[in-house]
């Protein structure tokens, strides 16, 4: 239950700085306020968004159930997770965080967003490449090494894809 209550707080900073915070401060900035109608792009805004939490939501749990961990580097699962959403992509977390981005760029149509979610792309990936693999490599040795040829690092497998 302890595990939950780090997650929790871990995701909801996570959330509250990344998802709200800094994109309120990009639109304020850049000087867009609410749409003043709500037509297709911000419908579609709000299925790709709700896409993108649900991915999310579905990585924290599995980091709770599964691994026995939370999502912060400085609070890893235990156990190496690959069910879930985690069988399809190896990052599906910063997926679902970089399509609940791009739909608040769709819905306020803001390019100063949409660059956001680019940047995020950058460092996330930087992130992974240079940080993230090479400890899940340390941490869990060849398991995480047939994982990784398994399952693609940003483009999700295809069923039956090997």
């Amino acid at each position: 239950m302890f595990v939950f209550f780090r997650a929790l707080v871990y995701a909801t900073l996570f959330i509250g700085l990344l998802l709200i915070y800094l994109p309120s401060q990009i639109l304020r900035w850049a000087g867009i306020s609410q749409p003043a109608s709500f037509d297709w792009p911000q419908i579609v805004a709000w299925i790709v968004g709700s896409i993108g939490a649900l991915i999310a939501l579905s990585c924290v749990a599995a980091f709770i159930v599964i691994g026995e961990g939370t999502p912060a580097p400085f609070d890893p699962p235990r156990r190496l997770v690959i069910r879930g959403p985690y069988r399809f992509v190896r990052n599906p977390m910063y997926l679902g965080a970089a399509l609940a981005l791009a739909s608040a760029a769709l819905y306020y149509q803001s390019t100063a967003l949409l660059l956001f979610v680019c940047g995020f792309l950058l460092v996330t990936h930087l992130f992974v490449t240079l940080y993230e693999e090479p400890t899940l490599k340390r941490t869990f040795g060849p398991d995480y090494e047939i994982y990784c040829h398994i399952v693609h690092r940003w483009w999700p497998r295809l069923r039956g894809e090997r």
